[in-house]
């Protein structure tokens, strides 16, 4: 009883069981402000309130740009050739594009069983908040894709956490460290000792996730009526929730594939960063944290700071699966009949498209909106989403960090075992 008791203590003084705790009094403050006065004072209330998990991003967002460029600088470093670099790379590309085609796919797969979208009533749809979201669709192109890969400048990159265009640069400079071998070991050594600095902060900052996941359950539930938005709505949530389950058995399974017996030990690991993405609906919140623990996990550094900035562009699983189960949800919604050959067309534009755009606000609804004009699908449509987007982006936000651990376990595993082979014939 006594081991209980203090397993149980354990939990609630560590940082998950603080965010736990953080979410049900946050939920159960902001239902009562919901409840007990009138709306204007409870919106008043909810942007106050947001003000703590923003100031929060705000700090994780603040020791982003410096923790991805000294990093992977120094990772690609101790990879010490282009050789290993596109080895490692290849193989994460691979895994990228398979693992966001199979979310697409599974997306458009249960969209289209389920259809929660056939027989919807629009005569109720408020579509004034649709503008914020629409007005960002015009950069959503292949070409802009393309120029936005490559930065103008480092600095600016940094200053507003493109972490794509940080990931080049950072790729750029790493491969002419290593070119220059010994001559350039001060700097890289700098690097290193700054890296683990960074990640020192990480451990100060972590200490606000609590405050910052309290700050915004309590800001959603003091303005939305969860129990009118769940039934309004619980078709669409429903047939998500569905479909983002069986990505997360999908995405573990492959785990244990792959991992086998140290897949639970991963799962451990990660519950913290993925409560916290849940709670602050923001992957990006958990990237410093989420590093920490992979290496914990034992996968090499040099690993996790070249994959995990990758991950970030290029495998958002939970909202590439939203992507096409949105964007089809709309076409149900307004009766417009998208035959198969559509829908696998409107597939191939979201894995394209869809990349790059970590960091943007409502990332995903930007795309959908996009995709909905390219295809003649009313735009309007995602008015349809927007009351219910915050808690999607709860579920997508955790699959992202889900996807990139995963991956991240699963190449430093193949690195090692190439390691261990090339001993062997050695």
């Amino acid at each position: 009883m006594d081991n209980i008791t203090t397993k149980k203590a354990s939990f609630f003084s560590g940082l998950t069981g603080q965010i736990l705790v953080a979410m049900i009094l946050g939920a159960i403050l902001g239902i009562v402000i919901h409840n007990n006065i009138d709306a204007e004072s409870a919106q008043a209330f909810s942007t106050k309130i947001k003000i703590l998990a923003t100031v929060f991003i705000r700090l994780v967002q603040m020791i982003i740009s410096p923790l991805v460029f000294t990093t992977l600088v120094v990772g690609i470093a101790k990879l010490g050739d282009i050789k290993a670099v596109g080895r490692i790379g290849g193989k994460a590309m691979g895994w990228f594009f398979t693992a966001s085609f199979i979310s697409l796919l599974l997306g458009m797969f249960f969209v289209n069983i389920l259809e929660p979208g056939v027989g919807l009533n629009l005569s109720n749809v408020e579509l004034g908040s649709v503008a914020e979201v629409t007005a960002k669709t015009q950069n959503i192109s292949f070409e802009n894709f393309i120029e936005h890969i490559v930065p103008k400048s480092i600095f600016e990159a940094m200053a507003t956490n493109e972490i794509l265009q940080i990931v080049i640069f950072s790729i750029f400079f790493g491969l002419a460290a290593a070119s220059l071998g010994d001559y350039v070991k001060p700097v890289i050594n700098a690097l290193d000792k700054t890296s683990h600095i960074v990640l020192k902060m990480v451990n100060y900052v972590m200490k606000f996730a609590p405050i910052g996941v309290f700050g915004a359950i309590a800001g959603v539930f003091a303005v939305r009526d969860f129990q009118e938005l769940a039934i309004t709505y619980f078709k669409f949530f429903g047939s998500f929730l569905i479909g983002i389950s069986s990505l997360w058995v999908v995405l573990i399974a492959v785990g244990f594939i792959f991992l086998k017996s140290r897949m639970p030990v991963l799962l451990k690991r990660i519950v913290s960063p993925l409560i916290i993405a849940f709670g602050t609906t923001s992957s990006e919140a958990v990237f410093p944290k989420l590093t920490e623990e992979l290496e914990r996990f034992g996968v090499k550094d040099r690993i996790v700071s070249f994959m995990l900035p990758l991950g970030y562009s290029f495998n958002l699983d939970g909202s590439m699966m939203y992507m096409t189960f949105a964007s089809v949800f709309i076409a149900q919604a307004y009766g417009i009949d998208l035959d198969l050959g559509t829908q696998m067309t409107m597939l191939l534009v979201l894995m394209l498209t869809s990349k790059g755009i970590a960091g943007v606000p409502r990332a995903s609804l930007v795309v959908v909106a996009a995709t909905c004009g390219m295809f003649d699908i009313p735009i309007e449509g995602i008015a349809l989403i927007l009351p219910i987007d915050h808690f999607c982006d709860m579920f997508r936000s955790a699959t992202n960090v889900l996807g990139n651990a995963l991956a991240t376990s699963v190449v430093g595993k193949w690195e090692a075992d190439g390691e261990v082979e090339e001993v062997l014939e050695a």
